[in-house]
């Protein structure tokens, strides 16, 4: 029997009673079962435990409020926060990654109706990205730095400007041309964030072996050794391209994440990373890598 449409009617009713108090009892009444039999059947139907999917939700609730320039003190009543760390420390231990984290690489709106039967239609013979866990050595990067804020998500509207002038006033040559970097392909590094101003900095570099010939307008960084999901962006047309990449980054933080055994290592930066498999004239398809700083998610927290 499928009981999708009864599970689907409970999850209609968390997202419309999200400020209030919700029980998997109540939950069981309305959907008709028992409380241990809706327990598994919800399980079963959605792929995590009520309280925990109750929690997620919640969260994702309360960082929308956050991205749009409420305060902690403001929502702390309603989701039950006390201060901006609680909030850190429940999302991190929720999804394995900061707050912060999933706005700088997620653009953030208000969270989607939950559809089940879509859900479940989408993931039957669906694609899956699974990353390679790889170790790798630390390196130097060149490049150039641009300043941004995740307020009223400007980074949103600035990086991509950022990489329009990059190509505009030829900035790219002249990287390749000063720095004879050993292969070719550049790293867009998002670092020194401050979460108390949610500033960062955005830098687009080439991995170089010394800082030697670095211009005094360029940005220099050492991008310590670490261990690393990778994942490579589907195959798509160059139309698609920009596509493809916000939702390789989505399916990384909603699903890989919070079902994956790693946490994220933020004492290392994520970088993405297009080398030649990203030319639309050399390739018909293309696509680019995520590289993730990763370590196995602590029992005890």
């Amino acid at each position: 029997m499928d009981y999708t449409n009864l599970i689907q009617k409970t999850i209609d009713y968390i997202d419309d009673n999200i400020f209030e108090e919700i029980t998997v009892e109540n939950l069981a009444k309305i959907a008709g079962f028992s409380t241990y039999h809706y327990y598994k059947l919800f399980r079963n139907y959605v792929g995590v435990p009520i309280k925990e999917y109750v929690t997620r939700r919640r969260l994702q609730y309360a960082l929308y409020e956050l991205s749009q320039g409420k305060k902690i003190i403001d929502i702390a009543m309603t989701y039950g926060f006390e201060t901006h760390a609680g909030f850190t420390k429940a999302f991190k231990k929720t999804f394995g990654y900061p707050p912060n984290f999933y706005r700088i690489h997620a653009p953030i709106g208000i969270p989607q109706r939950v559809n089940l039967k879509r859900l479940k239609d989408s993931k039957a013979g669906g694609i899956v990205m699974q990353p390679k866990i790889t170790c790798r050595d630390g390196f130097k990067l060149v490049g150039y730095e641009f300043k941004t804020t995740l307020n009223n998500n400007a980074h949103c509207r600035d990086i991509p400007a950022f990489l329009h002038r990059f190509e505009t006033e030829d900035k790219e040559i002249k990287l390749y041309e000063t720095q004879n970097p050993p292969k070719h392909g550049e790293y867009g590094i998002c670092t020194s964030t401050n979460l108390e101003k949610d500033e960062f900095s955005y830098i687009l570099g080439v991995e170089v072996t010394n800082f030697d010939s670095a211009l005094e307008e360029m940005y220099t960084l050492d991008v310590l050794p670490a261990t690393y999901a990778v994942f490579t962006s589907p195959d798509v047309s160059s139309a698609d391209f920009e596509k493809s990449v916000i939702g390789t980054w989505q399916y990384i933080l909603e699903e890989w994440f919070p079902n994956s055994p790693y946490e994220i290592d933020d004492s290392q930066p994520d970088f993405e990373f297009y080398n030649e498999r990203c030319h639309p004239w050399v390739y018909e398809k293309v696509h680019m890598y995520i590289y993730i700083p990763v370590k196995i998610k602590s029992r005890n927290r």
